[in-house]
């Protein structure tokens, strides 16, 4: 099944966050969340160039404004998820940023409220179920000195789906996913670099080019592999198959990192992984067309 694609593309999201929270230790290179955004950024962006020139297309584009705006807010949600996982357990990070799934459903109840629509109830039960599951993933899984990763890692869920609405809109109007990617990739290594300046740059050191690479490979391979399940497969498989990043973001941040999740805590990850299946069956149901955010990004701005 073309659908199980989507587990290749979770596992390698899962190696790239490992390896971003390798590559900020000392040890393996020491380098800034804004240059591992930058480095990130500039090996997509040159690898998406090389796919325009193989492809003879255009990156031109009528709603440059839009692309800027969704970038700007998606390399923020990028730099807040990487800064999560560099101080919390690798599993409860990308629990987080997964959350916003939860967040997007939160706002289609919400926006149906002024616009006068009937509420989704069931929908709307299954959003509070999903943060109930936050709720119990936050409270026991990091230290007290701990907490601004976790805020940061809720943050990055929330930016996440403000990007994701974006992405839909973009979709809306007509704009390939691979020119939306494009811009985003483009503006993270504008942003990168500027935080890259204003904190310095490390020295490399071989680990730590490897490990750079590994995340600019992994990125990009992992959106290949999305891609590919989103156009062949069956779109409701594979977006539920994407919270499947999040087992293998826990499962390697025990062996590789020894973290220790409470049982509480994967009670909540089980809550939030649960309620995001039901929350995506959900909003398919209510929109003959599935939004096309996921598709992109799932996620996280990856």
């Amino acid at each position: 099944m073309q659908s199980l694609w989507m587990l290749v593309a979770a596992f390698l999201f899962a190696v790239m966050g490992a390896c971003v929270k390798l590559v900020a230790l000392p040890a393996w290179g020491g380098y800034s969340v804004a240059e591992i955004v930058f480095y990130r950024s500039l090996l997509g962006t040159l690898g998406l160039l090389a796919f325009v020139k193989w492809q003879g297309i255009n990156l031109a584009t009528p709603v440059l404004g839009m692309h800027l705006r969704r970038g700007a807010v998606g390399t923020v949600a990028l730099s807040l998820w990487f800064f999560a996982t560099t101080v919390l357990p690798l599993g409860t990070a990308m629990t987080l940023n997964y959350s916003s799934s939860l967040f997007l459903a939160a706002f289609i109840v919400l926006a149906a409220v002024p616009a006068g629509r009937r509420v989704n109830w069931p929908l709307a039960i299954t959003v509070a179920i999903g943060f109930v599951g936050v709720v119990l993933v936050l409270q026991p899984s990091f230290r007290a000195d701990q907490t601004h990763g976790a805020l940061a890692g809720l943050a990055s869920g929330i930016l996440s789906a403000v990007a994701y609405w974006h992405v839909k809109e973009l979709g809306k109007l007509g704009e390939p996913e691979w020119r939306t990617v494009f811009y985003f990739s483009l503006t993270g290594v504008v942003l990168g670099l500027a935080g890259s300046v204003l904190t310095g740059f490390t020295a490399h050191s071989p680990i730590g080019v490897v490990l750079l690479v590994a995340i600019g490979a992994t990125a990009t391979l992992a959106q290949l592999a999305m891609t590919r399940a989103y156009v062949a497969g069956r779109t409701l498989l594979t977006a539920n198959l994407q919270y499947s990043a999040i087992v293998f973001a826990s499962v390697m941040g025990v062996i590789v990192f020894a973290d220790r999740i409470p049982l509480v805590g994967w009670l909540g990850i089980a809550v939030i992984i649960g309620s995001g299946v039901l929350a995506t069956w959900l909003t398919s149901r209510r929109t003959p067309v599935p939004a096309p955010a996921p598709k992109v990004e799932p996620a996280a701005e990856k």
